[in-house]
């Protein structure tokens, strides 16, 4: 597999700024991440938003919904048809810009399950799969630290059930309960559906102060090596910190030049 293009987020409000900063560095591109605070009210805020993403070309912009109690598959049927209609138009916004993936999620900060309907998420998510891909734009579920998604066994069956490609949030990963408790490994995100992985969230783990950047190669050596053997090629630092990005910049940088282009990908045989 040739190497990733390493994207970082969009923690600069300055868009110039941002992309200047991306260039700087080596960065491919953006992973643009939707707040509810950040959605345009109007169809001028619109144009205006998608005028200011549209400065960061010729950066590659993948986007990233982060809509915190906007869920597809609330229990309260008029909170989802809402949120549905919400990620529609994120989506018509990324079609309007040449977007080709949204990243979004079931549950965002941790929302009970008696909140959410399961048979209502994988029935939503599997139309705005289909509805997203009427404008060529992949759809991709992330596993979060809790909730169904953090659970190998049932994020596998919302992948499958809705056929939504997959974001794979490695520090998610490293903290889930299944994995912290060893009834399942991280390799059991990726095994069932490895082939359609298409992103990745690359920083160490994730507790209540936010991200943690690896300190060392070792923190997350296993993680890269296994996602060096999938056709993910967009990997986001997820750090909205300078510093910390830039030294988890080194880290994987140092890791894609201790495993060049050429390497045997022995992992595939454990998936």
């Amino acid at each position: 597999m040739s190497q990733p293009k390493l994207a970082m987020c969009n923690f600069i409000p300055d868009v110039d700024e941002l992309k200047k900063m991306a260039l700087a560095h080596g960065f491919c591109g953006v992973d643009w991440t939707f707040k509810p605070k950040d959605l345009p009210t109007n169809s001028l805020d619109e144009s205006r938003l998608l005028k200011r993403i549209s400065r960061l070309h010729p950066l590659e912009v993948r986007y990233h919904c982060a809509l915190k109690g906007i869920d597809l598959g609330d229990a309260d049927m008029a909170k989802a048809d809402a949120a549905m209609e919400i990620y529609r138009r994120i989506c018509r916004m990324a079609s309007r810009l040449d977007g080709r993936f949204i990243t979004v999620h079931l549950g965002l900060g941790g929302r009970p399950s008696d909140e959410l309907s399961w048979e209502r998420s994988v029935e939503a998510l599997s139309e705005l799969v289909e509805y997203a891909d009427g404008l060529g734009i992949c759809i991709c579920l992330e596993n979060l630290a809790s909730g169904w998604s953090s659970r190998p066994e049932l994020f596998e069956k919302l992948i499958r059930k809705s056929k939504a490609a997959v974001t794979l949030d490695i520090g998610h990963a490293r903290v889930s309960p299944s994995v912290q408790s060893r009834h399942y490994d991280f390799e059991d995100f990726v095994s069932p559906h490895h082939e359609r992985v298409f992103n990745a969230h690359i920083y160490h783990e994730e507790w209540e102060n936010g991200h943690v950047p690896p300190e060392e190669l070792d923190d997350v050596k296993d993680r890269l090596c296994l996602l060096s053997t999938l056709p993910c090629d967009w990997w986001v630092l997820e750090l909205r910190e300078k510093a910390a990005l830039l030294s988890t910049l080194r880290v994987v940088r140092q890791f894609m030049d201790t495993f060049p282009e050429d390497r045997p990908i022995e992992l595939l045989g454990m998936m």
